[in-house]
């Protein structure tokens, strides 16, 4: 047994984020064999983080294969793959490495099933470690996640536990659509037991992961996604300490967004705030604000908060505790819904 798993009992184990995302790739790989891998040192390394460790000694050479520097060529050729009737599951080394190929992504892969009127499926995931707080350089720590949510033909989804790492992988392998998995790199060691014979939730569903207590005043809803959930679910726990009941919600799908559990939850606690790492300007953020606002107006009894990182370029490692939202930051934003 690995350091990333440990047995706990019959159908479960305790995975890191990291295990559950290569169990999850071996399950698919196992399960069809045309679930192709492609990336930059993913084979015999098993990539930067291991993700993919050991599948390429496994599966061979033809199924994982180590590609040039070439983001692009990464893409284009998982698009070609994918129309000769295989699922290629590329990785993005960094999320920041992800703009050579975004016309690849845009113009290509968000459209090829559209242009063709429905006769060529492009069953291609995309996989992007993502967000900060890793102390790494410039191009290494940027959460890029709301540009392709604006993409009509991409599917966006992050996971934010070992659980969700294991299952969701394997959902997005299996659809026919094009689909984008944002992985919190900053999580990846991070573990939860994970029950591998249980029923999963679904791909583009959003779920209530914490239910505040109801009979307070002091309630509001808090939403997020990806790395900073720990800090919602941290900043839930900090303020039941002092009479504040706060649900959470993990979004989990960013696009197409279910949020039909925010509105549930906010109208039965009146606020709300929106947690992400990534700027707030034309955002998930924005957006999730704006529908919740629109679905919600009469049970909202605050407006809209959001903690997000800054409207600039990421800054450098030595700076990033102040741009990524913390547990204070968290806790002043409710403390700020709650005092209307």
């Amino acid at each position: 047994m690995s350091r990333n798993a440990e047995q706990t009992s019959q159908g479960t184990q305790t995975l890191t984020i990291a295990k559950g995302l290569n169990l999850g790739l071996r399950a698919a790989m196992e399960a069809d064999n045309k679930v192709i891998l492609l990336g930059e040192d993913i084979g015999r390394l098993g990539g930067v983080f291991r993700i993919t460790d050991s599948l390429q000694k496994d599966f061979g050479e033809e199924r994982v294969l180590d590609t040039p520097l070439s983001e692009s060529g990464i893409i284009g050729a998982a698009i070609g793959l994918a129309v000769r009737g295989y699922r290629p599951v590329c990785e993005i080394q960094f999320d920041g490495f992800i703009f050579p190929g975004f016309d690849q992504i845009i113009s290509q892969l968000a459209k090829l099933h559209y242009r063709s009127e429905g006769r060529i499926p492009v069953p291609v995931v995309v996989r992007v470690p993502y967000g900060g707080g890793i102390g790494a350089v410039e191009h290494h720590s940027e959460s890029p996640e709301s540009l392709f949510c604006h993409i009509a033909g991409l599917k966006v989804v992050s996971c934010s536990n070992a659980t969700d790492a294991y299952w969701m992988m394997q959902q997005a392998i299996a659809s026919d659509d094009p689909v984008l998995f944002f992985e919190p790199k900053r999580r990846y060691w991070e573990k939860a037991d994970v029950d591998m014979t249980a029923e999963p939730a679904p791909l583009m569903a959003s779920r209530l992961v914490r239910r505040g207590d109801q009979d307070t005043a002091n309630r509001a809803t808090l939403v997020s996604y990806g790395p900073q959930m720990r800090t919602c679910l941290d900043a839930a726990t900090a303020a039941a300490e002092d009479g504040v009941s706060l649900d959470v919600i993990d979004l989990r799908s960013l696009s197409p967004l279910n949020l039909e559990p925010v509105f549930e939850s906010v109208r039965r606690t009146g606020r709300l705030v929106m947690v992400t790492e990534a700027p707030s300007e034309s955002s998930i953020s924005s957006e999730v604000a704006a529908r919740v606002q629109q679905e919600c107006f009469y049970s909202l009894e605050a407006p809209v908060h959001r903690v997000t990182g800054f409207d600039t370029p990421y800054p450098p490692a030595k700076l990033e505790e102040y741009y990524l939202p913390d547990l204070d930051r968290v806790l002043y934003a409710v403390d700020q819904t709650l005092a209307y």
